[in-house]
């Protein structure tokens, strides 16, 4: 009796621990005021397109971000105040909301989508793979994996990211992946994908 009273004790423990880990999107819309000047009230960004949308990306992505900058693995000096007094239970929060949220789609420039529309789907000709492999063919993104979903994001912003990962300036990718593959892009090759992800969906 006493072992069954110990058993459904560290069960209800587990229980509770998990409930409270889990994300509350509710209380992660109340959190995510602070993040609104930058990203909008929906996740869907503001007025600069070097600023990420957050909408609709996956929980896992947006947590690992989060963790990194309060971390100083990923670097960025608006960022890393934002996320330093963060608790764990603040980033399940924000991750949760941001993610429930639907993504607005962006238009791509006609004089880029040809060449980049290559680039995404069949990789370039210095032997960079494809971004379709990892990000999938319409940018949804890998969830198990932890690949980001690229669809209908900011040019601006993943130009920026490619060309960080490219110098090194951000390095905060599995296993140096996407170093490796921003190193065999061109300026030119890193706009024209960055355009078709913008109007992909």
């Amino acid at each position: 009796m006493k072992k069954a009273l110990l058993i459904a004790s560290f069960v209800a423990m587990a229980v509770s621990g998990a409930a409270q880990a889990a994300g509350d999107a509710a209380a992660g819309k109340t959190k995510s005021a602070a993040c609104a000047a930058c990203h909008g009230a929906d996740g869907n960004s503001g007025a600069n397109p070097l600023w990420p949308k957050l909408a609709g990306q996956h929980p896992k992505y947006i947590k690992k971000q989060l963790h990194d900058f309060k971390a100083n693995k990923r670097k960025d000096a608006t960022m890393a105040p934002m996320a330093a007094p963060l608790k764990d239970q603040d980033i399940e929060d924000l991750a949760a909301y941001f993610s429930s949220q639907s993504r607005t789609v962006g238009v791509a420039a006609a004089d880029q989508v040809e060449l980049g529309q290559s680039l995404y789907r069949a990789g370039s000709s210095n032997g960079a793979p494809a971004c379709s492999g990892c990000h999938g063919p319409a940018g949804a993104g890998n969830v198990a994996a932890n690949f980001p979903g690229l669809s209908g994001q900011s040019a601006a912003y993943v130009a920026k990211q490619l060309k960080d990962f490219r110098s090194g300036a951000r390095s905060n990718d599995l296993n140096g992946m996407m170093a490796g593959v921003a190193a065999k892009l061109t300026d030119k090759e890193i706009n024209a994908v960055s355009q078709y992800v913008q109007g992909l969906h």
